[in-house]
Formats: C-alpha cells, structure tokens, sequence
C-alpha cells in the first residue's frame, strides 16, 4: 500500500528557498498583455458609450511569456523559446523580459508578424480600482518556418543536460507544436520532466510527465461536465491522465481549488486564501511557472502541487497579469498552513 507523506511547513519554505537560479525550459506562444487606463469623463454624444480620460498604458508579459515571468520572478531561470513580431509590442514585451533578467536567446524576431497581443481598456475614479471595460486582441497564427526551428534546435542543444523540467505553453498562436515534445525531452535528458498548457489540444501532446487543464479545458477534452460533483471529478481525472498518458495531471478549479492525480492516489485541495478574487487573470501561467519551478528544485508533485496552489491565491488578488515573489509565497505558506485534513484523499 504506498503511503503519501504529507509535505510540513518547513518543506515548502525549504523548496522556495531551492527554486533560486533553478533553469526551466519554456517553449511557449508569446503574448503581450497591454493594459489602458482611463478616468470616466462624460457620456458621448456621439453614441451611448463612455468617454474616457487617457491616465496611462503599460505591458506585461502574457500567455506564454507570462509562465516566463512567473519563473523569473520566483527565483527561477527561464529558458524561454518562441516567437515575436517585429511591431512595437514585439520589441516592448522582449525589453521587459529583459529588464526581468531573463535571457532571449531563445526568442525569434520574424519580419512582418504581429505580435499576439490582448489590449484590456479599464476605468474607474482617479483613486479607485479601474475595472476592464472592453478587450481587444490583436491575433494572428503561424507556422515555424526552418530558421525559427534551427534556432530552437540549436538553443536546446546548448541547454541539453543543464534543465530538466520544460513547459510548453501552447495558446494555439502556432510556436508550441505537439510535434516538438520528443525534441524537448531529448534535451532534458533521462530525468526529463515535460509539462503542458494546452488551451485547445491538449490531447495531442501524448507522452507528457505532467499537465495543468482548467476545470473547463478538460470538460472539453472529455466532452462532459463535472458539475461540481466529486465522483465525476475522481473518475474523469483519472480518466485523463490515464488517457494523456501522464505520470501526473494538476486540474486547476477556480474558486474550488486543485485536483492532482497520480497512478497511486489523487488529492483535492481547497483554495488558498480567499475566493474573493480581485482578478483572475493570467493564474493559470503562476500555477504552470510554480508547479515547474517546484519540481525542479526537488518537489515530488504533491509539494508542487501545494506551492502552486498558493502562488495562484497570491496573484488573483492582485490588479492584471501579475507573478508572485519568493517572499509572498513564503508569507503565503506561513499564514495559512494546509494541514493534512483539508486534503480529500482518493485512490486512483
């Protein structure tokens, strides 16, 4: 009978402490998430909408770029691969990943393609949370010509041996390929462990050691509903996992918490903090970029699992795309410690 030990406080904050300079590779469709700010001003007369006035602009990693950041700004060193316009948001969104520290080596600039890029238009009083008004997104797909999968290729060469956890953040904008995956565990080596977010085929990445759907993303690959029911729950997850072919799946569930499976058990967290969020936004890149990081500085799932649980509960309550730091994932285990009765424990 295989006895899971329950992970203690000190473990985690130990594993926090382990992320420091940890090298995670992310192959990854590269988004850039600009947020506009304004104050209401009147109504128009020109139509029934809103008027406002201009305050300010900035951008943010997304998609993809986002789980690059959260990496980044946990300790960890990103080795991010995939590809970017030449257009301003391009050039905006390869600038900050650099003043994160993070190495764009990996980064493709392709002449004439337009960045991935989601413009969200908030308001509010001058001294009040905006909320988001209306969203934009400037979308265009692509193939990876022979010079972006060279400098793919050359760029795992020369990380081969040194990773051993990669992400492939697939959002369906063409630079994550399910073809790819053996590629990637080649350059990890032996001990490779290869995750995937997949927001629409995440059954094509067969062989993966571990995945992270949504409660909706794996609805869909299953084409039935849970309907917040736990049996359904246990046996579609399992089911899943069995199906991906997967040492692990991490189901993300919003408000309700996480659901991890393995072949010898599955473990139903509650949600960490509060179900009060402030803004889901990008959680699901904090959940991948955290579980990743995690296991490569020595986590076995469960801890993983835990860590990410918490980073995620760290940045809903946070305004927009936004990453969690080793400080507030450590304050985040010491003021609300999981002890072992609030797991719901199965047998898979």
């Amino acid at each position: 009978m295989h006895v899971q030990v329950f992970p203690t406080t000190d473990r985690l904050l130990r594993l926090v402490d382990a992320m420091a300079g940890q090298p995670v590779i992310v192959l990854a469709d590269l988004v850039a998430d600009v947020f506009i700010t304004g104050v209401p001003k009147r109504i128009s007369r020109e139509a029934p909408v809103l008027i406002l006035s201009y305050q300010d602009e900035r951008l943010t990693p997304g998609g993809g770029a986002n789980a690059v950041a959260n990496v980044a700004a946990l300790g960890g060193r990103p080795l991010p691969l995939g590809v970017v316009g030449d257009d301003s948001h391009g050039q905006r969104l390869l600038d900050d990943l650099q003043r994160r520290g993070v190495s764009t080596d990996g980064i493709a600039v392709r002449s004439g393609y337009r960045t991935p890029t989601k413009v969200r238009i908030l308001g509010g009083g001058k001294h009040s949370i905006k909320q988001q008004i209306v969203r934009y997104d400037i979308e265009e797909s692509l193939t990876l010509n022979a010079e972006e999968r060279r400098r793919f290729a050359e760029c795992l060469g020369r990380w081969a041996g040194e990773a051993r956890v990669a992400i492939l953040s697939d959002y369906g904008y063409g630079a994550v390929e399910p073809a790819m995956l053996p590629q990637v565990r080649a350059a990890l080596g032996e001990r490779a462990t290869v995750l995937a977010d997949s927001r629409y085929r995440l059954a094509g990445f067969l062989g993966l050691d571990g995945a992270t759907p949504n409660e909706e993303e794996a609805e869909a690959i299953l084409d039935e509903k849970f309907n917040d029911d736990p049996d359904r729950l246990e046996a579609a997850g399992r089911r899943l996992r069995e199906s991906l072919k997967a040492r692990f799946l991490l189901i993300t569930r919003g408000s309700r918490g996480m659901s991890l499976f393995k072949p010898e058990l599955s473990a139903h967290m509650p949600v960490s903090g509060t179900d009060q969020v402030a803004d889901v936004t990008g959680a699901g890149d904090t959940v991948i970029g955290t579980f990743a990081l995690a296991l490569a500085a020595g986590a076995d799932p469960l801890e993983a699992a835990l860590l990410a649980n918490y980073a995620g509960g760290v940045v809903v309550m946070k305004m927009g795309t936004a990453t969690c730091s080793p400080e507030e994932l450590k304050r985040a285990v010491e003021s609300n410690p999981v002890p072992a009765k609030e797991l719901r424990w199965g047998l898979s």
